[in-house]
């Protein structure tokens, strides 16, 4: 395990939870690491972790610290609300100087913000309180992928993809540009500065608690914008808590969704099952970096290899196949 300097802080919702924050700090710590925790990490101020002016000063602190991670507590909702007031060119200064920031769920708008402003790579993965506080005790794999991002050595990850996608031919990708994250709260940067314009990217998207039909209607929405035929792949992480309607949807589900969106987007990739999303075992994916993805029957492969200098390590990376949906 390596020794790191982690930042903790509060950029969207308020830390419910309190619990689940104090049991991430200390697994934190226990794994080796100096914790600092922001000094607002648990303000509040109606649903969030303080007001704007709270929150953006947070940001501020986290790219000043020089720690080797900045990790959120916790997502939820309020990065939308200071897109337009937050400290990008801090944040790529501090991204260039080594600290990694990481984040899931509503941190996918500082992600796509800071990548369409100026390209930095930011870390789709845990949150303090959701997963390293975890009450059952934090995921193996997804504690192995973080460490990995500590000592430099991860190259990639890899998934077995849903038994129904055997006979699913993956074509090899290269040198694409890896980016996406949560399905809703991307879509909503459409049509704003804050919205990546990536060509032959590889798309990743996931999403919680929303009814497949809305899910459908954002991806239109991508579609018709003309985002997704841009793309060389589309890949489905993970969709938790899908709220269908007994009686009235008839079939319609997640699977629908895909099937039609693998049928309108003839020449691009459609590919599910990647271990990302609001569930516990969740791989850490680099926003904005160039990666490369194949598959070998169900298995697929993707592959960013080293970051930030650390070349003098050997390859490693964290398969996981326990996805069958």
């Amino acid at each position: 395990m390596t020794s790191k300097h982690i930042y903790i802080y509060s950029p969207s919702s308020a830390i419910r939870d309190k619990a689940a924050f104090r049991r991430g700090v200390a697994r934190l710590k226990a794994l080796g690491h100096e914790v600092e925790v922001d000094e607002a990490a648990l303000s509040a101020h109606q649903r969030f972790a303080g007001d704007d002016a709270t929150r953006l000063a947070a940001i501020s602190r986290a790219a000043a610290s020089g720690a080797d991670v900045a990790l959120i507590a916790r997502g939820g909702y309020g990065l939308t609300r200071i897109l337009d007031a937050l400290p990008y060119k801090a944040l790529a200064k501090a991204i260039d100087k080594g600290t990694e920031f990481v984040g899931c769920s509503d941190f996918t708008a500082l992600q796509n913000a800071l990548l369409a402003k100026n390209g930095a790579v930011t870390w789709s993965g845990p949150a303090v309180g959701e997963d390293f506080g975890a009450e059952g005790g934090a995921d193996d794999i997804m504690e192995a992928c973080f460490d990995d991002l500590l000592s430099g050595q991860g190259e990639g990850t890899g998934w077995r993809m849903p038994a129904r996608d055997a006979e699913l031919k993956v074509k090899p990708i290269e040198d694409a540009v890896l980016w996406g994250g949560n399905l809703c709260v991307l879509t909503s940067l459409l049509g704003t500065p804050y919205f990546p314009v990536v060509d032959k990217g590889v798309l990743f998207i996931e999403d919680t608690n929303e009814h497949p039909y809305r899910i459908e209607r954002m991806l239109d929405q991508l579609k018709l914008a003309g985002v997704l035929a841009r793309q060389k792949a589309v890949v489905f992480g993970q969709f938790t808590g899908v709220r269908n309607i007994a009686g009235y949807d008839r079939g319609f589900g997640m699977n629908t969704v895909i099937d039609r969106l693998r049928s309108s987007l003839k020449k691009v990739q459609v590919i599910a099952g990647l271990p990302f999303g609001h569930v516990e075992t969740k791989v850490l994916l680099p926003v904005g970096s160039k990666v490369a993805l194949a598959a070998e029957g169900r298995d697929v492969f993707l592959v960013w290899g080293h970051r930030h200098g650390h070349h003098d390590h050997d390859h490693h990376g964290h398969d996981h196949h326990g996805h069958d949906h």
